[in-house]
């Protein structure tokens, strides 16, 4: 380029040079550039040929340059496509360590699904106890490994670890604030919590699935998904019950795992800068999240919460990003949440049936949005345990002692010590929930549980109408069958008597005093069984053929043990109970449940409690092995011999001088203790005149109850063979006995 400058510039020179000469020589303008140029002419062709070869130089230089670029990006894009292959092949999970803590079984359960889910996608998945498992040799482990650990805990007795998980937890709860571990101990550990409780337990529930999600949040593990809780209260359960709430979590839980195994970070939160331009920003998480911040516990949940890795939007996200709040607003924000806590909780309340002394419902409004207690997969469970259903809460079934006094073959302890007949009698209850989770409870838990009833509630009416149907159509089925007797057939049809003690508390029921009164006026005898934690509701209680309350320990350590009650204030509800009892006048009945190891040593405590309540009969009877479950740690040692429950029961009576054994009925591993007022003349009188009592009752109705009446009032002799020491051991003589042999046995009746 130089160059060109200077052989332009000679060439101007030139022809200013000719210009002067032609001026001078008289030539015009255009004839001395011309001759200029024609004289000058080897320099003109230097010039084009200097410009040629730079013009085609540059081009060179600049076409070089280009193939350098492609080259590079084309290495570039090689080395990047095999740095991606590469990484293809690097596992980011290693493998699931699957930590369950259980008590019934549960958890457990849960965990191995879980295992054979992640199992077949591919990944490898072990499940452990956490009672098999030292957390302060191996848990650090867990942190380099790329593995992914889940933590499937439940929540047992006042909120504590189960107990093959305390261990670990208290492990876990002192590392957590122990500055020898240091807050990043746990630094690179991957985990998820699933949390089982019951919200029933208000104070308690998931406490310690929440805990363990805390602890290891403060020793730097890293939250791949939100904590997900399991509810047993089928009420309040997010889904309907603990396994659909457990299927639900998991769901997420597989897709996330599929998610980090394919090496992809976090889905956003919707906080990141580019905001509207952002693909991955939810839409939906705001409302949801706003009614998680209404239900947390404490503000350091809420600061724990907020650190997962998926954690949603919160309350604040309505605001911009990066808004600071002021601490003169904090009030306000803080009192706004309580407000609407408290409106939440109103709402709740007002769909609730409170069970007032007078036993009187009042319909509130928004019966249609309350759940019905029989869920879906409640009901496919008890209709396969043989329970014929009725509306929303109620159910019925033939009792084993029915299908075999019907062949002749024997009736129940009933039969031996009232004088019921077997085969007319009808197992029902009006509410199938259950404020106890006793751990001999013949339904292994599959019926709900509840303090107070929340559920949408059928009429007495219609409960009696199909339970009488239902009782009638199971009754039919056994027309022409070998071994049934014709005449007890067509009696069977017409039941006499009604034993509301199939499951759960009928008690909770808050029509319950009208559907005695139904049944009284059908003409069929009433025994209701409560658990002794409704103390208002048997007060207020119309007078009932029998009234039973279980007794199944004596002291609050083994009554909490064995019963399980959701109640907290569960054994002042138990004592006042039985005071409760001791105020009515008809006939009350304690029935003792015997659990060897658990309270048959309880002897002296057992006679305080039936001198608080002071019932006329006592029934003592060996616990029904009903199998192994996961509801329950009992098995068959457990189960004492009948002869253990007679020394037991000579031991009591010794301890009460105003009773004595009245019956036995060996078959149930049963005796019958009765009071010394229904001994007449040395004769027992436990039996009970039915056709007498309706006619009391029936009495006591009209003259809205002026005319009282006691249970000395309708007594009935007891015939010999059902007395206790008799040799038939309180088998009716008129019926066969019939032994089984290799066969499985009927837990079912009463």
């Amino acid at each position: 380029m130089p160059s060109f400058f200077v052989v332009f510039l000679l060439f101007v020179r030139c022809a200013s040079t000719s210009d002067i000469k032609a001026s001078q020589n008289g030539h015009s303008p255009t004839e001395s550039v011309l001759m200029s140029m024609w004289h000058n002419r080897l320099y003109l062709y230097s010039a084009v040929a200097l410009i040629f070869g730079i013009w085609f130089s540059l081009k060179l230089v600049l076409k070089k340059k280009s193939l350098s670029k492609n080259d590079r990006l084309k290495t570039y894009k090689t080395v990047k496509n095999s740095d991606r292959s590469h990484a293809d092949t690097v596992a980011h999970v290693s493998g699931v360590k699957i930590f369950y803590g259980s008590q019934t079984g549960t958890a457990k359960g849960f965990a191995r699904e879980l295992s054979e889910e992640v199992n077949a996608l591919g990944i490898p998945a072990e499940v452990t106890d956490m009672k098999d498992y030292d957390p302060d040799d191996q848990l650090a482990d867990e942190c380099s490994s790329k593995s992914v650990c889940v933590f499937l805990v439940a929540t047992y007795t006042d909120g504590q670890p189960t107990e093959n998980a305390e261990w670990f937890c208290k492990w876990l709860e002192e590392a957590s604030t122990d500055f020898r571990y240091g807050k990043t101990y746990l630094k690179g550990l991957r985990y998820a919590v699933f949390g089982l409780g019951n919200s029933v337990y208000v104070g308690h529930y998931n406490t310690v699935g929440k805990n363990v999600d805390k602890w290891l949040w403060m020793l730097s593990g890293r939250r791949i998904m939100t904590r997900g809780e399991g509810d047993c209260n089928v009420v309040k359960s997010r889904n309907g019950s603990i396994q659909a709430d457990f299927l639900a979590w998991k769901v997420k839980f597989l897709n996330r795992l599929q998610a980090l195994a394919k090496g992809e970070k976090k889905s956003c939160s919707g906080k990141c800068k580019s905001r509207g331009s952002c693909k991955n920003k939810r839409k939906d998480g705001h409302v949801e999240e706003k009614k998680a911040a209404l239900q947390s516990n404490s503000s350091e949940e809420n600061v724990m919460e907020s650190s997962s890795d998926e954690s949603e939007s919160g309350p604040q996200d309505d605001k911009t990003a990066g808004s600071v709040v002021d601490m003169e607003d904090l009030g306000n924000i803080m009192n706004s949440i309580k407000k609407a806590k408290s409106r939440e909780e109103d709402q709740v309340d007002g769909q609730m049936v409170k069970l007032s002394k007078l036993n009187e419902v009042t319909k509130i409004e928004d019966e249609g949005e309350r759940r019905e207690m029989i869920t879906p997969a409640l009901r496919e469970a008890l209709t396969k345990q043989g329970y014929k259903l009725i509306g929303s809460h109620s159910g019925v079934k033939l009792c084993r002692w029915t299908k075999s006094m019907l062949r002749g073959r024997g009736g129940c302890y009933k039969h031996t010590f009232y004088g019921i007949e077997s085969h007319r009698c009808m197992e029902t209850t009006p509410s199938l929930a259950c404020a106890n989770k006793c751990v001999f409870c013949w339904r292994h838990h599959t019926n709900p549980v509840g303090t107070e009833w929340r559920w949408k509630m059928d009429p007495a009416e219609k409960i009696l109408q199909d339970a009488l149907e239902k009782h009638q159509h199971m009754v039919r089925q056994f027309r022409g069958v070998p071994g049934v007797k014709p005449e007890r057939f067509e009696e069977g049809l017409t039941v006499k008597h009604c034993a509301l003690s199939l499951v759960g508390e009928p008690i909770m029921y808050p029509e319950i005093n009208a559907f005695i009164r139904l049944l009284h006026s059908h003409h069929i005898s009433s025994f209701l069984v409560t658990n002794a934690q409704f103390p208002d509701e048997i007060r207020s209680l119309v007078p009932v053929t029998q009234l039973y309350v279980s007794v199944d320990a004596s002291t609050k350590d083994s009554l909490k043990k064995i019963d399980r009650p959701l109640f907290q204030d569960f054994w002042s509800r138990f004592l006042d109970s039985l005071r409760a009892l001791g105020e009515k006048r008809q006939r009350t009945v304690y029935r003792l449940t015997l659990v060897k190891a658990w309270n048959v040593e309880e002897i002296q405590a057992y006679s305080e409690l039936i001198a608080l309540g002071q019932p006329d009969f006592i029934e003592v009877k060996g616990v029904t092995y009903c199998g192994e479950s996961s509801a329950s740690s009992l098995t068959m040692a457990n189960i004492p011999w009948h002869q253990e429950v007679v020394a037991f029961v000579q031991q009591l009576v010794d301890m009460l001088p105003q009773y004595e054994i009245a019956c036995e009925h060996e078959h149930s591993n049963c005796l019958l203790i009765a009071h010394t007022k229904f001994k007449v003349d040395g004769e027992w009188w436990t039996w009970i005149d039915y056709e007498r009592f309706l006619e009391l009752v029936q009495a006591d109705e009209e003259s809205r109850g002026q005319q009282t009446f006691s249970a000395l009032d309708y007594i009935a002799k007891t015939p010999s063979w059902a007395l206790f020491g008799a040799c038939e051991q309180g088998f009716d003589p008129a019926d066969t006995r019939f032994q089984r042999h290799n066969k499985t046995k009927d837990i079912s009746g009463c």
